[in-house]
């Protein structure tokens, strides 16, 4: 049995989880900013391919505690890293540290770096390598001394989907957008909208998940190079996602005021395979009508960092929410934003609030309807 570290931004956490049982692992636990789980070889596959709102999937091969350089690395050294890296892998060190006596992450790498080094020196019969091979990215965590270390088998962070090349200003993570349509219930039933779609990222994660398409099936990961794990646990955790795909008609819209913005939200949208069920159109969000009885609106409208920002955010929230009065009362709206004043200038004090995390920006999903 396997042992997996899932990271995620803050707030996102039961999300994760809920994603990781219902891909059948065990011993699932959530923790600020990460859920442990365990499974066999094949989910390393499934959990990259599927996962939506997780950050990358880390194989934990040791824990132990450390409170000085000397127990670091004989812990560290202590691991069978030749049963991974091959004496041509590249074997970079990554970490962080956080509330412990080993408080230097520059020093705890070097060290963790010198017992890998130490350890496959020792196995391999050989004082320096190469490096030129696949990549083999070492990761170690030391919360309150205790330390977690691993292999990252991702790559590129999961929010890298492969359908999104350059975005627009600040762009939103697909990991985040997929995390704000998740926790709207959308199930792709009802109309969806994004009246500031930018990049059009939110209205294709409704798209993907509408469709119960794996979002990680149009891209590559690390460990599909490594010469440990067998080929063809990745086409069959392929095979699997895309069996579970649902094919039906739906109703989900996107809209923004810049056509550049339009014209990337279609291209994005053709690269995600999704360009059939999902619609950008140049418009106003202040103006946004709809003829439906119900539906959904989640978007990411500009925060404004600076004070003239913020000033001229403001207004655009207060003529949004007046927008948003003239639809019936079964819509559902949830809006994502920094802004210390949303609530005030929308017009309106939000159902229930989410605090969520844009990056290290701190924000809050402001959820309005009947059943948020």
């Amino acid at each position: 049995m396997l042992e997996f570290v899932i990271p995620c931004l803050l707030g996102l956490e039961s999300l994760v989880g809920d994603e990781i049982r219902k891909l059948g692992l065990s011993d699932v636990r959530v923790e600020n900013g990460r859920v442990l789980c365990r499974g066999e070889a094949r989910d390393i596959a499934r959990l990259n391919i599927n996962l939506r709102c997780g950050a990358r999937v880390i194989l934990v091969l040791h824990k132990f505690r450390a409170t000085d350089f000397e127990s670091l690395f004989q812990g560290v050294r202590a691991v069978h890293w030749e049963d991974w890296i091959p004496r041509e892998g590249e074997f970079p060190v990554v970490g962080y540290s956080i509330n412990s006596t080993l408080h230097s992450v520059p020093a705890c790498q070097s060290i963790v770096k010198k017992a890998v080094v130490d350890r496959l020196s020792a196995a391999y019969g050989i004082a320096q390598f190469p490096e030129t091979g696949r990549r083999y990215q070492v990761r170690f965590s030391i919360m309150k001394d205790e330390v977690t270390v691993g292999l990252d088998t991702s790559g590129e962070g999961l929010y890298k989907r492969g359908y999104r090349a350059h975005g627009v200003a600040a762009p939103l993570k697909e990991t985040l957008a997929a995390a704000m349509v998740k926790l709207s219930h959308y199930n792709g039933r009802d109309p969806f909208c994004d009246p500031f779609c930018g990049s059009g990222t939110i209205a294709i994660e409704a798209a993907l998940i509408a469709r119960n398409r794996a979002p990680g099936l149009n891209r590559s990961f690390a460990a599909q190079h490594w010469a440990t794990l067998d080929k063809t646990l990745w086409l069959d955790a392929a095979d699997e996602a895309m069996d579970n795909e649902f094919h039906g008609n739906y109703e989900i819209w996107g809209g923004d005021i810049d056509p550049d913005a339009v014209e990337l939200s279609r291209h994005n949208a053709e690269l995600a395979e999704v360009d059939d069920i999902v619609k950008f159109e140049v418009d106003d969000a202040t103006r946004f009508h709809w003829g439906g009885l119900y539906g959904r609106i989640v978007t990411n409208p500009p925060y404004g960092e600076r004070l003239l920002e913020r000033e001229e955010a403001g207004e655009l929230y207060k003529a949004f929410g007046k927008a948003m009065d003239k639809l019936p009362d079964t819509w559902r709206v949830y809006v994502l934003s920094s802004h210390p004043d949303f609530e005030r200038c929308y017009g309106r004090f939000a159902d229930k609030k989410r605090k969520l995390y844009n990056g290290m920006l701190k924000c809050d999903l402001f959820m309005y309807g009947k059943r948020v």
